[in-house]
C-alpha cells in the first residue's frame, strides 16, 4: 500500500465518519457526555496519526444493506467505518476492539449480524476469516446468530452469491469463511482460528476466563478483531466494569486507547429520566421508533410506581446500573394489612401445607401452616422458637420476651431447639383445627435434621412421589418461582397471619435480591441481628401451596391500619 495513502486529517471528509461527529458536535439530537468525548477523541486521532480509510471496502460493505431489512443508522455507519475500514500506519486496523455499550432496543444483535456478514464476505477478502459469537449461555449466543439466519432465509438469492447457511453456521464459499455461535461454557476452544470474536451481553460475564479462551485464537488470521455488545447489568467488578473503567480513562483522562473504541450511550444523570426528550441519549432509536418509545414510557411508568420492583428499567433502558441492594419484600402497609385477624373457626377442617425454616437449631426456627381460603387468598398460622444461648443473642434488638409472653415465640434455654418440638407444634396445631396436612416443605440443604421429626411426629411419608408427595425439599429455584405469587398476595392484601408483630419483623428483615433471568430470591438484610426464619417458613409453605385442594373460602376481618 502506498505510504502516501496514510496521512493525518485535520478535517474528516468521509461521510460515514463525519456525519455522526457533526451530529454530536451540533447537538442535533440529545447525546451523552461519552459521545461528545468520543467524537473529540476520534478527531484528535485523525489529526495526529497517519491513518488510511479503505473507502472501497467501506462502499462494498454499505452496499450489502440491500440484503438486509434495514438501513444502517448514522451512528452504525460511523462504527462500521471506524472498526472495519480504518487502518494505522502499520497496516493494521486502527481500532480492532469495539465496545458497543448501548441500551436495550438499539439493535445490537442486528448490527453484529451485519458486521459478521461483511467480515466473512468477499469484500473483506481475507481467506478463512471465521467469525465466532459467544455468550455466557448457548441460548444467548444463538439469539445473535439467528438474527442473521432469518435474514438469510428471507434472501434466497444469496445462495447464488456463494453463501450457504443452516441454523448452526453461515459460510461464504469464495472466502471459505464462516460465522458460528458458541457457548461461553464450551470445554475448549484452544484450536480455534478466529478472524473475529463477538461477545454478546458482556454484563453477564463474572470473570475473563471464558473470554480469554475465545480470544486465544486471535492473531492466527490477519486483522483480528473483537466486538463486545452489552447493556449494563448486575455483575460488579467483572469484565464490563473493567471495560467501562478503560473507557473512562480514554474519554475523560485522555489515556491512549490502544485500539479500543468505546461507543457508549446512557443518561448522564438519573434525574434525566424525568425528561423524556433526553432519553435518546441512552438510545438514539427512540427518535425513529414510536413502538420503542411507547415501551420505554410503559416501563418507566411502572418503575415510578415501584422502583424497587423494576430495578432493571434503569439498568437496561438507560444504562444506569441500580446500586440499591436492600429491596423490601413488600411495603410496610402491606405487612400491616397481613396482620388482620384470622378466625380459627373459619380455618377449621380445611386442608393446609406446612413450612419450616432455620439456619441453625442453635439460633431461631420458624414454622407455618398455610391455608387456601378463597380464590388466590391465603391465611397462615405461624410460630417461632428462639435459642436463648444463640451466639447472636446479644445482637438481636427485638422484644423476644414480649413475643414469647404473647404466645408467638417459644424460648428454649438449651444448647439447641429440639426438632421434635417444632414437629409437635405443627401436628398439634393442625389437629386443633381439624386440618389435614397435605405436604411439609423445608430447605433441601438442612432437611436432614428435620427428617425423623417430620416422619415420626407429623406422620408424613417421605417415600411418596408425584401427586401424593408429602415431603418437599425446597430448592432455590422453587423460591424464585413462588416469589411473584407471594408478591402478588401481599399487593392484593390477599394474605393474613393475624396480629403478629414477630411476622412483621421477620418479613421486614428480609430483602429481595436479583437472581438470573429477571428473577428474585430472598436474602437477609443483616445476618445476625435481624432474623427472617418465621417469614421464610411461610415462603417454604408457598412452594407447595398448589397441593392445597380448593375449598370454601373463609372470610377475613377488615384490614386495620395504624
Amino acid at each position: 500500500m502506498a505510504r502516501s495513502e496514510y496521512r493525518t486529517r485535520k478535517r474528516i471528509t468521509e461521510p460515514a465518519i463525519a456525519g455522526w461527529i457533526r451530529t454530536v458536535e451540533r447537538r442535533a439530537i440529545p447525546v451523552c457526555a461519552d459521545q461528545v468525548a468520543l467524537a473529540a477523541h476520534v478527531k484528535r486521532v485523525f489529526a495526529t496519526e497517519r491513518l488510511r480509510i479503505d473507502r472501497e471496502r467501506l462502499a462494498r460493505y454499505l452496499g450489502y444493506q440491500r440484503y438486509f431489512p434495514f438501513d444502517l443508522a448514522e451512528e452504525e455507519r460511523f462504527l462500521l467505518a471506524l472498526w472495519l475500514c480504518v487502518y494505522g500506519e502499520d497496516g493494521l486496523p486502527r481500532w480492532p476492539d469495539l465496545l458497543l455499550y448501548v441500551c436495550r432496543g438499539w439493535g445490537k444483535t442486528s448490527f453484529a449480524a451485519f458486521c459478521a456478514f461483511c467480515l466473512i464476505s468477499p469484500a473483506n477478502g481475507i481467506p478463512a476469516y471465521d467469525v465466532d459469537i459467544c455468550a455466557t449461555t448457548e441460548d444467548q449466543a444463538r439469539i445473535g446468530y439467528l438474527d442473521l439466519w432469518r435474514i438469510m432465509e428471507a434472501s434466497p438469492d444469496l445462495f447464488s452469491q456463494g453463501f450457504t447457511w443452516n441454523k448452526i453456521e453461515l459460510s461464504c464459499l469464495e472466502t471459505q469463511s464462516r460465522y458460528k455461535f458458541w457457548s461461553g461454557n464450551s470445554n475448549s476452544k484452544d484450536g480455534m482460528r478466529s478472524g473475529a470474536v463477538f461477545f454478546d451481553e458482556v454484563h453477564a460475564y463474572e470473570d475473563n476466563a471464558s473470554m480469554e479462551v475465545f480470544t486465544g485464537g486471535l492473531g492466527k488470521k490477519d486483522e483480528p478483531r473483537r466486538l463486545m455488545t452489552t447493556t449494563d447489568g448486575t455483575v460488579r467488578d467483572g469484565p464490563l466494569d473493567e471495560m467501562k473503567g478503560r473507557a473512562r480513562a480514554i474519554l475523560e483522562d485522555g489515556e491512549p486507547d490502544g485500539g479500543f473504541l468505546p461507543f457508549m450511550c446512557r443518561l448522564d444523570d438519573p434525574r434525566e429520566i424525568e425528561d423524556e426528550s433526553l432519553w435518546p441519549k441512552a438510545n438514539p432509536r427512540l427518535l425513529t421508533s414510536k413502538s420503542l418509545m411507547a415501551e420505554y414510557r410503559r416501563e418507566v411508568a411502572e418503575w415510578r410506581i415501584s422502583p424497587a420492583r423494576h430495578p432493571m428499567v434503569l439498568t437496561k433502558r438507560f444504562n444506569l446500573p441500580e446500586q440499591r441492594r436492600d429491596i423490601a419484600v413488600t411495603s410496610w402497609a402491606n405487612l400491616v394489612a397481613a396482620s388482620r385477624p384470622v378466625e380459627a373457626e373459619r380455618l377449621r377442617g380445611l386442608p393446609c401445607v406446612a413450612g419450616v425454616d432455620y439456619a441453625l437449631v442453635t439460633d431461631m426456627v420458624g414454622a407455618c401452616l398455610l391455608f387456601r381460603v378463597g380464590d388466590g387468598e391465603y391465611a397462615s398460622v405461624t410460630h417461632a422458637w428462639w435459642c436463648t444461648r444463640s451466639a447472636d443473642a446479644g445482637e438481636v434488638k427485638a422484644p423476644l420476651g414480649d413475643w414469647a409472653a404473647a404466645g408467638l415465640l417459644t424460648e428454649v434455654d438449651g444448647v439447641e431447639i429440639p426438632t421434635e418440638d417444632v414437629a409437635r407444634w405443627i401436628r398439634s396445631t393442625a389437629d386443633s383445627l381439624g386440618a389435614r396436612i397435605e405436604c411439609v416443605a423445608a430447605d433441601t440443604y438442612r432437611f436432614s435434621l428435620m427428617r425423623r421429626a417430620i416422619v415420626d411426629v407429623i406422620g408424613m411419608d417421605e417415600t411418596l412421589r408425584g401427586a401424593d408427595q408429602q415431603v418437599w425439599l425446597t430448592r432455590p429455584s422453587d423460591i424464585m418461582r413462588v416469589q411473584p405469587v407471594i408478591d402478588s398476595a401481599f399487593a392484593r392484601r390477599a394474605i393474613a397471619w393475624g396480629e403478629n408483630p414477630l411476622m412483621r419483623w421477620a418479613a421486614n428483615n428480609a430483602k429481595l435480591e436479583p437472581a438470573p433471568n429477571g428473577n428474585f430470591r430472598y436474602g437477609k438484610i443483616e445476618p445476625h441481628s435481624r432474623k427472617t426464619d418465621p417469614f421464610m417458613a411461610l415462603v417454604h409453605a408457598f412452594t407447595v401451596a398448589d397441593r392445597i385442594p380448593e375449598d370454601a373460602p373463609a372470610a377475613f376481618a377488615e384490614p386495620v391500619f395504624w
